[in-house]
């Protein structure tokens, strides 16, 4: 009896996984359909893998969102959306993420468990750190963070292997501390504006 039940699991578990869409290269995801209204979203959420919510007045994360269990691509930019939730991670699939423009004043403190996130844009905000599990984010390749009031880079910056570009222009930085985060990623080309001069 035990036997059959553990099973049944392993096969339930083999579906769930089965079922779940590939990860797609930035050419097919580009090409795929995008869903730009929520409630249409909502009809058939299993198969959102694009969702554009750009210049909709949102006021606030809209949690409907987190049923698009799906979702690669999901663009917030142009709301007016002070924080991310710190649910946001069981977007498990996300790839994309783009929140320019809305007054973000801080990321999820465990935004690092969004392991499959490629590119964030979150250009033109109000955030002063970065949390600490930013470094978390194993697969990050892009990070447009132009135009914040940032202050603070973790350490764990330098697990951030794959990053090939990140964008910190338009950011009071003094001439040492730039020199720390490059050193941090190397192998990263990284946007400064001139240093100032300024202390944190």
């Amino acid at each position: 009896m035990v036997r059959q039940i553990i099973i049944v699991v392993i096969l339930l578990n083999w579906q769930w996984i089965s079922a779940q869409p590939a990860l797609m290269d930035s050419v097919t995801l580009a090409l795929y359909p995008t869903y730009f209204d929520l409630s249409e979203a909502l009809q058939n959420p299993d198969e959102v893998i694009k969702l554009n919510l750009r210049k909709k007045k949102l006021k606030e994360f809209p949690k409907e969102v987190l049923l698009f269990k799906n979702l690669q691509y999901l663009d917030l930019s142009r709301n007016d959306i002070k924080t991310l939730p710190d649910s946001i991670v069981v977007l498990t699939q996300l790839q994309y993420l783009i929140v320019s423009r809305t007054g973000l004043e801080t990321l999820p403190r465990n935004i690092g468990g969004l392991k499959n996130l490629r590119h964030l844009n979150v250009n033109q905000n109000s955030l002063g750190v970065l949390p600490y599990s930013f470094g978390d984010l194993e697969n990050l390749e892009v990070a447009d963070l132009w135009s914040n009031e940032l202050e603070y880079f973790p350490e764990s910056m330098s697990k951030l292997k794959n990053l090939v570009w990140m964008d910190l222009r338009n950011i009071l930085i003094p001439a040492a501390n730039q020199e720390a985060i490059q050193a941090m990623l190397p192998d990263t080309k990284i946007e400064f504006s001139p240093p100032c001069n300024c202390s944190w």
